[in-house]
């Protein structure tokens, strides 16, 4: 959430201010890639997914301790989505029902995929879920290669000719956040992917151990999405191809192993506050910087700073917009108030 609220604008400043090697590289890797391809702007999103699903044993089972009945984990879930459509679709125009934006923006997306994977968690064991998304990911890879798309054939991943752009195309005309339909299922599939961390964070195992698992799969999964990608390209935009989902899945175990290592297991904690503030309220923030000018209100009170700061104006005015928001999250924490879905 960090680099969503304005964290992408800071280092790219620095880029302004220094043009050196490392900088235009952090730059570019702050940029979706067009097509083809993997940059690390490009594992935020499905980070926000896979997080999610590490999340859900802990609050299931704990819903579950409190003698919470099926119905209400479902009327939950129900809800939740909902209200996760209905954020994601004020920024386009709520319940426009004639151009489909009510299925717009990352929140009604997110909404879509926790509704259909959480009900697959509350039901099955962690071995069922892991045979579910290898048989999804195989099977979009054989359905992508093997169905030809008209006027191109099959096995063809360009933009205009993939199978998932076809579909695309033909029915919701990528009105899921510059996605397709196919990024639903891959989405599901993120989510329970996440689950299974979740599980094995959960186990009985020495925390050590649990840290050093989550780091050795990710790495293998990073491998993996690599060597798949030269059948079956790395492609988020629209496609979300299996090795792209595994490619990403991967880098999430690694972080989660990294921040779970150097937060529970080394309890190196103090460092990490002023990005719990943000964390805390994380849909929150995403929602109002839609609707509100935060960026107007960091010109208020940092323009003048900016004109009169030679080689550093560029990275002011990003500094005061990321300022003006952590003050505002900070003040919501402080009054332990947490907006939640």
């Amino acid at each position: 959430m960090f680099w969503i609220i304005g964290g992408e604008w800071i280092f790219k400043a620095l880029a302004d201010i220094s043009d050196t090697p490392t900088t235009r590289f952090i730059e570019v890797q702050l940029n979706h890639v067009t097509w083809e391809g993997f940059h690390f702007y490009d594992l935020i999103y499905p980070l926000f997914l896979f997080i999610i699903g590490v999340t859900l044993p802990f609050a299931l089972t704990r819903r579950k301790q409190m003698g919470q009945s099926r119905y209400r984990l479902y009327l939950k879930v129900f809800k939740r989505s909902v209200l996760l459509i209905l954020l994601g679709s004020i920024p386009y125009g709520l319940l426009h029902f004639t151009d489909w934006p009510f299925l717009g923006g990352v929140l009604a997306h997110i909404g879509l995929c926790y509704f259909f994977a959480t009900p697959i968690i509350i039901h099955t064991e962690w071995r069922a879920r892991a045979v579910m998304i290898v048989g999804f990911l195989l099977l979009y890879w054989m359905a992508s290669a093997l169905i030809p798309v008209p006027g191109y054939g099959a096995g063809v991943f360009t933009e205009e000719g993939s199978l998932a752009s076809f579909i695309d195309s033909h029915f919701i005309s990528g009105r899921l956040w510059n996605e397709g339909p196919t990024s639903i299922l891959s989405g599901i599939c993120i989510i329970l992917w996440g689950s299974l961390a979740g599980n094995w964070l959960r186990s009985n195992q020495p925390a050590e151990r649990k840290a050093a698992m989550l780091a050795l799969s990710g790495v293998i999964c990073i491998l993996l999405g690599y060597i798949w990608g030269l059948s079956f390209p790395i492609i988020k935009r629209i496609v979300w191809s299996s090795s792209y989902v595994t490619l990403a899945c991967g880098w999430s175990l690694v972080l989660l192993a990294v921040f779970y290592w150097v937060i529970d297991v080394k309890g190196y904690r103090k460092w990490a506050f002023f990005f719990v503030v943000i964390g805390t309220n994380a849909i929150t923030i995403y929602f109002l910087q839609g609707v509100v000018n935060f960026h107007g209100i960091a010109e208020l009170f940092f323009k003048g700073i900016s004109d009169h700061s030679g080689t550093l104006q560029p990275l002011i005015l990003p500094l005061g917009v990321i300022a003006v928001k952590w003050l505002f999250l900070l003040f919501l924490y402080r009054h332990r108030l947490f907006f939640k879905v």
